[in-house]
């Protein structure tokens, strides 16, 4: 897996800290995320030959449970990401949340 950022942006600790949840949640599947500088604005997550994420076509920056959504699909397809995905679409309701009876 590979993150390309800009260094003209300075965009190597967000670079990092998406290396790092990824690598917390896919250890086993990815091996290791390879931070590339580039320039020109560029930010893009690829796996493989495949463009996870591209800042400039997907718009802005990916929320971290979208990018682990969009690296699971890949990498682990069956594999439950746990109260990420239960966030998918919106709020989660709470039993707190549901009307009395």
């Amino acid at each position: 897996m590979t993150i390309r950022y800009c260094i003209d942006c300075r965009w190597l600790l967000r670079a990092q800290w998406y290396q790092g949840e990824l690598l917390q949640t896919f250890a086993d599947e990815l091996g290791g995320v390879l931070l590339v500088p580039a320039h020109g604005g560029m930010f893009r997550v690829f796996v493989g030959d495949t463009t996870v994420w591209n800042r400039k076509t997907d718009g802005g920056f990916p929320d971290i449970g979208e990018l682990k959504r969009r690296v699971r699909d890949l990498v682990a397809p069956g594999r439950s990401l746990g109260h990420t995905d239960a966030h998918r679409g919106g709020a989660v309701s709470s039993p707190s949340d549901e009307p009395a009876r």
